[in-house]
């Protein structure tokens, strides 16, 4: 059936990266459209604060993955699903890496410091610019909606693995499972 499942640090990292990319989506997309106030600077505060999460999580998942490198996939699984999985996952840490990254860059380019947690003064990557701002802004929001793209894809595959094929590749990510 599904064979060897992730490590349990392994499942920690993807299952609390997704519910906090999952939130960093819902107020992403609900804080642009706030008029200037107090409400909005805190959303935005905060999408900082945790987006630095994730690419601290990211960094730490990476680094796991090159230690301890996931469980090889079931034989029921597709020629092709073994070639895709490897190049999906991939893309998705790539993604996870950009998206924060690029928010810094656009902090810094916008001449906004980013004070993690609103303590730890963290240095501008690049100096102030109007452009780099509106092509990093621009480059973010791309990134953004091909993140949620390929996020709809990996659930789209969870479901196809789980309740189409029932081949036991989603039970071996579940939190408290084997």
């Amino acid at each position: 059936m599904a064979g060897a499942g992730y490590h349990p640090l392994a499942k920690t990292l993807h299952w609390i990266t997704a519910l906090l990319v999952l939130g960093l989506i819902g107020v992403g997309l609900w804080m642009v459209d706030l008029p200037i106030s107090l409400t909005k600077l805190m959303a935005y505060a905060w999408h900082k604060w945790i987006g630095l999460v994730v690419l601290v999580l990211t960094i730490l998942r990476c680094l796991w993955r090159s230690y301890a490198p996931p469980p090889p996939l079931p034989a029921a699984v597709t020629a092709w699903h073994r070639r895709l999985a490897p190049l999906s996952h991939g893309l998705l840490l790539v993604l996870l890496l950009a998206m924060p990254v690029s928010g810094w860059l656009m902090s810094s380019a916008g001449g906004v410091t980013v004070y993690w947690f609103g303590y730890l003064q963290l240095p501008d990557l690049v100096p102030r610019d109007t452009l780099t701002f509106e092509m990093l802004r621009t480059l973010h929001h791309q990134l953004a909606w091909l993140l949620i793209g390929v996020l709809v894809v990996h659930v789209g595959a969870v479901v196809h693995h789980d309740v189409l094929r029932r081949d036991g590749i989603f039970r071996r990510m579940l939190p408290f499972g084997s």
